[in-house]
């Protein structure tokens, strides 16, 4: 008997995958559905930015087999190539470059039978924790529309958790797969560098600070995906050890005892939420409960210094990118604020500095590998506030106009370069990393990390949960995650707007 419109969004990827196999529903009739519920949400939440209705129409109507066989999902607009359509990375001039053929990771969803129906919002070059590119405008938290869906994998995030698909690519390369899945209340698991390739068209993203994956309702999910998508490609930079089984297989296995380090305080000594410190907290209950030794211990590393070589890293692949779009035509118009002011940061900035900067990724790794000879995991807020109000998310109209000024009179670069504008950078910094900065660990040390949906604030905003782990860990981490799930479900929590949809 086919699905009806309230029972569609009641099923994840995998249930839905099995309906199908079982008969009971076909490939075209969920697509109808989905479609049906992106015209009913997607005006209000802007989530998906590159429809592939006629793409995914023919898609139906072929035989589809695989994992995926007959599921809607939805692709990020960046890294996440499909032949033929722009990935825009939220910016004009990149809206208008087709890419030549599928990125691996895509070419593996397709294998397994999924239906791409659409690319989803991600704001300028997948640069900010909030999604709010001037190309499309900002996407809205299902669960409240004033509210961020995070960044940069918001138009995912907000896609998945309102039910138009089950499961939405994803990439981060500093929090951007854990930061809208926290602020939209659903799993979001970002793998080991070089876990899943993200070629042929780049070999790494951000100095392989960058890993792709999916948001999803449910972790069986995640680890179906992983296993879809994992696996390195001739050419590829990594190629990392498999692991012994399937994901999907171990994450349904006990984790046994862990003994699990948790931190609340901020590795930059800007403020934590008491509503992030509360999440940690309950589940520290929640873990101690289930058997699991939990102790206050954090790594030791300077998280200030952390943060600045991310900043040098993304002031450097900024103006970079910029710097390429020139080449191909582009003008500084073409670009948004934001983007530009960073631009012109990484252009100020030395090649040995940047090198430098690099080299001390390691410092981090080390003081990672000496925590886990004790540690398990780590566990902190997945971000440090609940998810804010769009307008938190602006730069400053003064600070705005200044830059403006700087960068029309070609002083920002020149003051960049002789390191009149450190106070600038500084607050700049503070500002943006206030509401994340607990994610960027993972991503310098390659390691895997996952955001659980264990709290929802006083306002019903979610506010994920964060668990570190060491390189190639996924399995443990997927472990952790089912017993979570299972203990305390959160698939039957949804968004107001997603039931009436």
């Amino acid at each position: 008997m086919p699905l009806t419109q309230s029972e569609y969004p009641q099923h994840d990827a995998t249930g839905l995958a099995e309906r199908v196999a079982a008969g009971d529903t076909s490939a075209s009739e969920l697509l109808e559905l989905a479609i049906a519920r992106y015209h009913a949400l997607n005006p209000a939440l802007n989530a998906v930015c590159q429809p592939m209705f006629d793409i995914a129409a023919e898609r139906v109507n072929q035989p589809l087999q695989g994992p995926l066989a007959g599921v809607p999902i939805l692709i990020k607009d960046v890294i996440q190539d499909y032949a033929g359509l722009a990935s825009s990375r939220g910016n004009k001039v990149y809206s208008q470059i087709k890419a030549k053929q599928h990125a691996h990771l895509v070419q593996r969803l397709l294998d397994a039978g999924a239906v791409i129906m659409g690319k989803t919002n991600t704001p300028e070059l997948a640069l900010k924790g909030v999604t709010d590119p001037a190309l499309f405008g900002r996407s809205n938290n299902p669960w409240n529309l004033a509210h961020t869906t995070g960044g940069s994998s918001g138009g995912s995030a907000a896609a998945v958790a309102a039910g138009i698909v089950p499961m939405a690519g994803a990439n981060d390369g500093g929090g951007s797969i854990r930061i809208p899945a926290a602020c939209c209340g659903l799993f979001g698991l970002r793998p080991s560098r070089g876990r899943v390739s993200v070629g042929p068209a780049i070999g790494e993203v951000w100095e392989g600070a960058n890993s792709d994956l999916v948001v999803s309702r449910s972790v069986r999910d995640s680890a179906l995906a992983l296993d879809i998508m994992s696996g390195s490609n001739p050419g590829d930079p990594f190629v990392i050890q498999p692991p012994n089984g399937s994901y999907r297989e171990l994450a349904q296995r006990e984790p046994g005892r862990l003994r699990i380090g948790y931190s609340t305080r901020s590795p930059v000594d800007t403020p934590v939420h008491p509503e992030a410190v509360t999440a940690v907290e309950r589940s520290v209950e929640l873990l101690r409960s289930l058997g699991h030794e939990v102790e206050e211990a954090a790594p030791d590393y300077d998280g200030q210094q952390l943060a600045r070589c991310f900043l040098d890293m993304y002031f450097g692949q900024t103006a970079a990118t910029v710097d390429e779009a020139h080449a191909l035509g582009a003008k500084d118009k073409d670009f948004e604020l934001l983007t530009r002011t960073l631009a012109a940061f990484g252009r100020a900035m030395s090649s040995s500095q940047y090198i430098r900067s690099h080299r001390q990724w390691n410092d981090f790794s080390q003081s990672l590998g000496r925590y886990y000879q004790q540690y398990d995991l780590f566990m902190t807020p997945t971000i440090a506030h609940p998810p804010m109000r769009h307008e938190r998310g602006d730069i400053p109209r003064k600070q705005a106009q200044v830059l403006e000024l700087l960068l029309a009179t070609g002083l920002l670069p020149l003051m960049a370069r002789w390191g009149l504008l450190e106070n600038m950078v500084n607050d700049m910094a503070r500002r943006n990393l206030t509401y994340v900065p607990f994610t960027q660990l993972a991503n310098l040390t390659g390691t895997p990390a996952m955001t659980v949906p264990l709290h929802w604030t006083e306002q019903d905003l979610p506010l994920g949960v964060q668990f570190n782990g060491p390189f190639g860990s996924e399995a443990l981490l997927l472990q952790l995650a089912s017993q979570l799930e299972q203990a305390q479900p959160w698939a039957g929590r949804w968004p107001a707007m997603a039931l009436s949809g």
